[in-house]
Parts: C-alpha cells; sequence; structure tokens
C-alpha cells in the first residue's frame, strides 16, 4: 500500500534527505569527540532558528517532555506561576505546574480567540508576584497563534520568567527568542521541522538558568532535570546516551528549513490560501482570530461527521487529515500546512478530495454561509 499523503498538523511529512540521514552509521555517543561536535554543532543550528544566543539543548523525547521539563526544573513546591490559558495545551501547563508543588493561577481567555495583551497588561498591574508563566505560541488544537512578543516582553518587566511551548510554530511562524525576551522557549522535531517525532529542544536564558541552578530544592526526577545539562560540552558528558540516528535526521531537516529564506512568508501565504477555500465552500473556520499559519481548524459540516468524512479521504484519496481531542473532538476537522506540508500542491489535492468526499456525503457546501452555527 502507498504510504498516504500526510496533512496532519505533526507528524509532517519527513524528506528523503532526511530520512537518508538517518541512515549513517551509529557509533558511540557517550566517547566520540565527533559526536559531541556534532550535537554542538546541531544546537548552533537550532539557535539561527530561534533567533537566541541562549544556551540550546535537545532532549530525547517527544515534545511533551520539554512542557514538563521546563516546569520541573524551573518551578519549585510554593512557587506562583500564571497559566495563561486559551487553549488544551495552555490549560494543561497547569498540570506540570500542580505536579511540580507550584501553585497554578490560571488566566483564561475565550478558546476561539487569541490572547488579548490588554488583558494579561491589565491583570499584572494588579497581580505579578509570579515566579514564571506558561504560555502557548501556536495551540495546534484549535490553529490559533498567539501574541507571545508583546506578552514575553510584559513578563519580563515584571521580573516573570517565560516559559514558552513553540511546538507547532517554530519554523513557520516569527519567532525571535532574544528580542522577545523569552526565558524558555520549546520546540518539537515532528512539527515544522519536518523530522522524526522523538526530540524535543529548548533554548534556556541566563535568568532561567540561574532560577534552575539556585532553587533552595532539588529537582524532582533526573530525565527531566536540566540542571545535569549545563556544563555538559565543557565536561564531554551526556546525561543519557544520545539517539543518534534521531538527532542525524534532525540536522539535517534544520538545515534543510534554514537554507529556505521564504518559510515564514511560504507559511503565511499558503495558510491564507487554506482559509479562502474554505470560505469559498462555506466552511466555518474554529478560530474568530489569531489564526495560525501552521494549522487550520474548521468545524464538520452539519450532515457529516469526522469519522465519515476521515475515512472516505484515507481509503479513496490516499489522504490524511486530522480531526482534534478534548472539547473539540470531532468537532473540527484540522488541516496541518506545516513544514514538509507546506506547498501548493499538496494543498490543492487535498482539497479537491475534500471536494470529492462532500459530495459523495451529499453535502451541499454552496448554500452554507460561514458564522451561521
Amino acid at each position: 500500500m502507498n504510504k498516504p499523503l500526510v496533512m496532519t498538523p505533526g507528524p509532517t511529512y519527513v524528506h528523503e534527505d532526511v530520512r537518508r540521514a538517518m541512515q549513517q552509521e551509529v557509533g558511540n555517543p557517550d566517547v566520540e569527540e565527533s559526536f559531541f561536535e556534532f550535537y554542538r554543532e546541531t544546537c548552533e543550528r537550532l539557535k539561527e532558528l530561534l533567533k537566541t544566543k541562549n544556551d540550546v539543548i535537545i532532549l530525547s523525547g517527544e515534545g511533551i517532555l520539554g512542557l514538563e521539563a521546563a516546569c520541573d526544573s524551573v518551578i519549585e513546591p510554593g512557587d506562583r506561576v500564571l497559566c495563561i490559558d486559551n487553549g488544551i495545551f495552555g490549560n494543561g501547563f497547569g498540570d506540570f505546574v500542580k505536579m511540580y508543588g507550584g501553585e497554578a493561577t490560571y488566566l483564561k481567555f475565550d478558546y476561539r480567540r487569541a490572547v488579548d495583551v490588554n488583558v494579561v497588561e491589565n491583570f499584572l498591574k494588579n497581580d505579578h508576584n509570579f515566579k514564571a508563566a506558561t504560555l502557548v505560541h501556536c495551540e495546534t488544537p484549535s490553529g490559533i497563534t498567539n501574541p507571545i512578543a508583546d506578552i514575553c516582553k510584559m513578563l519580563k518587566r515584571y521580573g516573570i520568567l517565560s516559559i514558552v511551548d513553540a511546538v507547532s510554530s517554530i519554523g513557520g511562524e516569527p519567532l525571535e527568542a532574544d528580542e522577545w525576551e523569552i526565558d524558555v522557549v520549546l520546540g518539537g522535531s515532528q512539527k515544522c521541522i519536518s523530522a522524526p517525532p522523538g526530540l524535543t529542544f529548548m533554548s534556556i536564558s541566563r535568568d532561567a538558568w540561574n532560577a534552575i541552578l539556585k532553587r533552595k530544592t532539588p529537582i524532582i526526577g533526573y530525565y527531566c532535570n536540566l540542571a545535569v545539562w549545563k556544563s555538559w560540552y565543557e565536561d564531554r558528558w551526556f546525561p543519557y546516551t544520545q539517539p543518534v540516528s534521531d538527532i542525524y535526521a534532525l540536522r539535517a531537516a534544520v538545515d534543510r528549513l534554514l537554507q529556505d529564506d521564504l518559510r515564514i512568508e511560504r507559511h503565511k501565504n499558503i495558510a491564507d490560501r487554506v482559509r479562502a477555500a474554505l470560505a469559498d465552500r462555506g466552511l466555518e473556520l474554529y478560530p474568530e482570530n489569531g489564526f495560525s499559519n501552521t494549522v487550520t481548524a474548521f468545524y464538520v459540516p452539519d450532515g457529516a461527521t469526522f469519522t465519515d468524512i476521515y475515512n472516505i479521504m484515507l481509503s479513496e484519496h490516499n489522504i490524511l487529515i486530522a480531526g482534534s481531542f478534548g472539547f473539540l473532538k470531532d468537532k473540527v476537522i484540522r488541516i496541518g500546512h506545516m513544514g514538509e506540508n507546506c506547498y501548493e500542491d499538496k494543498i490543492l489535492k487535498t482539497f479537491a478530495a475534500l471536494d470529492k468526499t462532500f459530495e459523495k456525503l451529499n453535502i451541499d457546501l454552496r448554500n452554507k454561509l460561514p458564522g451561521s452555527r
């Protein structure tokens, strides 16, 4: 069976160059000087992508590992943490905060809208006694991108550390870790990077390192302990054996992305065209604003179910699309236009198949107006 065209918001299609990189011979990363240098050089390439001079490390585990490791390492029992919540992952950050003894204060927003900077500012004027704040750049389940540049700069003015989940935005949305004064920004290999799933990476600022290394209480556990990474290069010592093949693939994928000077413009152009195509068909977007340039979520049209649409798209057109989860399960369809998914030919093929799918299900979209739900 031919592999389907993967149009999900991660994991995304992995280019042949990246797959080929995984085929390189594997030595012993614990003792080979050449691998220490390769790892460091890969981190330097990630710095270019994140636009930062801060330390960057790569961890062996999917992007959720980065969220948990940041919370485990920065947050101590009793620390007040502001969880900026306008979606499933923004809300979920609070679970990690509480898991490691922090006191989570949720600043909640409409889940169909981007975070309102003015609301954050007014909140902080009255209550800013927080050690850290957690926030999400792109809420993948709902297709919303938040204005983290203004928010992180604001947090820094109040001396609050920022921990940003940018797993679904890095490489497809503008992001400048140093200019925006982000303390911890974390990404994953399988989204816009278009490498195989299994790695998370993050940049860590000087302020964040101070919080991690000068704690009053020890960090719980080991695998999520970022402190053990502080001098890995000077000591020529990894906290655990590195997944060599995955890092070879990550390096190849990051190099491909950095060679594309128009990657941000390409993602925005494709995202605009996806939303226009949905509007032309009378389909209703889930978000009301803050539209993501890497993933679009739209309501399942009346008269069909997500399962019906998914099954026909896969079985008859060999295209893999996504639903969502949590409160959005079975309510929305998601198209991932990130990384290697973000090309015109793939989008056109996807919409041609969607049209045939709706026709087979006798769904007449012409008379359905946006906003009619």
